[in-house]
């Protein structure tokens, strides 16, 4: 199997990564291997201190949906700016932002509004194995996340199987509104962050919270910070005391959490989000 062997300033974690919560589709071996279907890729993969022994996918794949080729320490120091970051820093030391498929990222965070991670996963599973193309790999099947023309050739009753509830609606209606992957990635890609924001808030079922988990997820668009009811508890207890705690959060009390990280900060606190997000207790 081939081998990437980590630069020793450039800090890795493959566990931190994959176990955050920024991606579905993969699945731990009790040795510490990872699985993940990428794409069209089904990828083997697991660290041994500075060594990444992984196939299924060519080493520039692995190194550019890990972010291998970002130079991690400046993107840390720029966020490591009060104590309570630090901490989460070094606790989840090692985590890297996933370079998402762009498509597959904007339905899947468009059907995991409002549910746990094993119900997102399985969600995810249906909507690939009902519509995705089969790929064997070691014996067994699996399935690559469908094109948007996959799934508006058919009748929007097709998704009723992968039972998403009221989000049913929202990824056909999305996949009949990008008749070309390629031509839609391209030129959400091309956009400014505020910009791209509201184009993704046009498609249906997209709020800010998931508009800001796609860009920063699937964009690389770093001055995204996703608001969900964990981050809007760390907020309020270590960084903005009087942003007060009704429920739901409002869109005033979201702007107020994202502006303020963008400030506090800087340009890579979509970095600082993942980071208090995967270091929260609860």
């Amino acid at each position: 199997m081939p081998v990437l062997t980590l630069p020793p300033d450039q800090p890795f974690s493959l566990d931190q990564t994959l176990g955050c919560g920024q991606v579905f589709r993969w699945d731990r071996d009790q040795d510490g291997t990872w699985w993940g279907v990428v794409g069209s890729h089904v990828i083997r993969i697991r660290q041994d201190n500075r060594k990444l022994t992984f196939e299924g996918a060519p080493a520039r794949f692995i190194s550019e949906y890990f972010s291998l080729d970002v130079d991690l320490e400046p993107v840390i120091s720029s966020i490591d700016c009060d104590p309570f970051i630090h901490a989460a820093i070094k606790k989840c030391q090692g985590l890297r932002l996933i370079r998402q498929p762009k498509w597959e990222c904007l339905v899947s965070y468009t059907i995991a509004t409002n549910s746990n991670i094993p119900t997102i996963r399985r969600r995810i599973a249906a909507v690939s194995e009902k519509f995705g193309q089969k790929i064997a790999f070691k014996g067994k099947t699996f399935y690559a996340f469908p094109d948007p023309g996959s799934i508006s050739c058919e009748e929007q009753g097709a998704l009723s199987c992968c039972r998403l509830g009221y989000r049913e609606p929202y990824v056909f209606r999305t996949a009949c509104a990008i008749p070309d992957r390629k031509i839609w990635e391209d030129s959400m890609s091309a956009l400014p962050y505020e910009e791209a924001r509201r184009e993704l808030m046009d498609l249906p079922g997209i709020g800010p919270k998931v508009a800001d988990c796609i860009l920063l997820f699937a964009f690389q668009k770093y001055e995204a910070f996703p608001v969900d009811v964990w981050i809007r508890r760390i907020m309020q207890q270590h960084y903005l005391p009087g942003l007060g705690t009704g429920s739901p959060l409002t869109g005033r009390q979201y702007d107020t959490i994202r502006r303020f990280a963008r400030v506090h900060f800087g340009e890579y606190c979509g970095y600082a989000q993942e980071y208090l997000y995967a270091a929260r207790e609860g």
